[in-house]
């Protein structure tokens, strides 16, 4: 009977375990860089092809009002398949995707070291104090801030481009000077105009929503998927790895549009030949007025396409990554 009743409570430690590790573990083992890096840019890449018309809807939306500048004065986009509809009428289906070899130039460089500065810090926090390997929501949040603000730090560039090519073809429209043509010439007239500085402004707001982004769209997906398992009792299959993926996408949209609005702004202003920018004298300084000249809603222009863009991004992106590393026998991340 004793022995009965060990077996009985030992079967139950051993569940109580297996859930344990199930919630807490993120890997059974840590994956190589260079497997890690290339499976990040391959998965960034393949939801861009599908989500990237959505960015350049939200850029739009987000610089229309920009009162302070005469060349933008005057669009005026009506929501966003109103947007959609005045690029394609007024400049061409393909301009939908403007600017996109700036963006793929991008996640080449940064989602995979995004990834790669993740998974390192996940597995320095990853154990407890007792050496037991936990997750807890804090140092998840911690590891995707510090990720994605610090490939950020290196990538800027890309995303400034980025930006302005998306804003090109309307400026045309508008009989003004042409700005960019392509990314190697954009790199160059930009760090001839101003410098390395020039180089990467705006840069603090970028790195702050990259921050946000990654805490929603990385950390919320890990710590997510965990609860999800556990919650539900099951495995790491593709119905968890959905619904992760759909909590990831709305954490980081709610999260990260106020820092994105600024990121656009301060990107797209026009500067004087001292590389100064002519609209705001620095971030703080966007946001303030934004919020004044156009209101506290304002921070959060472009959300539906932004949201629209961020939520089957994020499915794609870890669809895409969840597969990839299970073809090369990992287990889920």
């Amino acid at each position: 009977m004793d022995s009965l009743v060990e077996l009985e409570t030992t079967e139950k430690e051993l569940l109580t375990a297996q859930r344990s590790r199930l919630y807490y573990l993120s890997t059974n083992r840590k994956t190589p860089f260079v497997e890690l890096y290339a499976s990040s840019v391959l998965s960034a890449c393949c939801a861009e092809m599908f989500c990237y018309p959505l960015d350049v809807l939200k850029t739009r939306m987000q610089i229309q009002g920009e009162i302070a500048s005469k060349t933008y004065s005057n669009i005026k986009y009506s929501g966003m398949f109103g947007t959609a509809r005045a690029i394609i009428r007024e400049e061409g289906l393909h301009k939908l995707y403007g600017g996109i070899s700036a963006m793929l130039l991008r996640h080449a460089i940064y989602t995979g070291l995004k990834m790669y500065l993740y998974d390192t810090l996940r597995e320095a926090l990853i154990l407890d104090q007792d050496g037991k390997q936990k997750l807890t929501f804090l140092r998840g949040a911690i590891c995707g801030i510090v990720a994605g603000a610090g490939a950020t730090l290196l990538t800027s560039p890309t995303d400034l481009i980025k930006v302005q090519m998306q804003m090109e073809s309307k400026r045309l429209l508008m009989g003004e000077p042409p700005r960019i043509h392509n990314v190697y010439q954009a790199l160059t007239s930009i760090y001839k105009a101003g410098g390395i500085v020039a180089l990467w402004k705006g840069t603090v707001p970028n790195a702050w929503r990259s921050g946000l982004v990654t805490l929603g769209d990385v950390s919320f997906y890990d710590l997510s998927k965990r609860q999800l398992m556990d919650i539900l009792n099951m495995p790491d299959n593709l119905l968890i790895q959905f619904l992760g993926a759909m909590i990831a996408g709305l954490a980081g949209a709610v999260l990260s549009t106020p820092a994105d609005v600024v990121k656009s702004r301060m990107m797209n202003q026009p500067v004087d030949k001292a590389g100064r920018g002519l609209h705001y004298r620095g971030t703080m300084n966007c946001f303030t007025k934004l919020v004044q000249q156009e209101g506290f809603l304002a921070m959060y222009k472009g959300f539906l396409p932004y949201w629209l863009r961020v939520g089957p991004w994020a499915l794609i992106f870890w669809l895409s990554f969840e597969q990839i590393r299970s073809l090369h026998g990992d287990a889920g991340y």
